[in-house]
């Protein structure tokens, strides 16, 4: 029931994520629930260890969302290097 939960909260912050980063990435369901967990797992473990907030708080969602938009901003920049190389 975990993996269930984690998968939908991250594909929640995920949705959350791309309506706040500008552009047109067309993500489908996986990508956008793997972007979610990703980001959700990068922010919530650097602030738990820096301790900014424990596990469980509302702060986690808030970095989650962070994480995973500065995620989908790398992943454009590298993107973009890309196409243009």
């Amino acid at each position: 029931m975990h993996l269930i939960w984690t998968i939908l909260v991250g594909f929640v912050i995920g949705v959350i994520a791309k309506f706040i980063h500008p552009g047109d990435e067309n993500f489908g369901f996986v990508t956008t629930a793997l972007l979610g967990i990703v980001g959700s797992l990068a922010a919530g473990y650097a602030g738990q260890l820096l301790g900014l907030y424990a596990a469980g708080q509302p702060a986690g969602f808030i970095a989650s969302v962070v994480g995973a938009v500065a995620l989908l901003y790398a992943y454009t920049a590298v993107m973009r290097r890309r196409a243009g190389s």
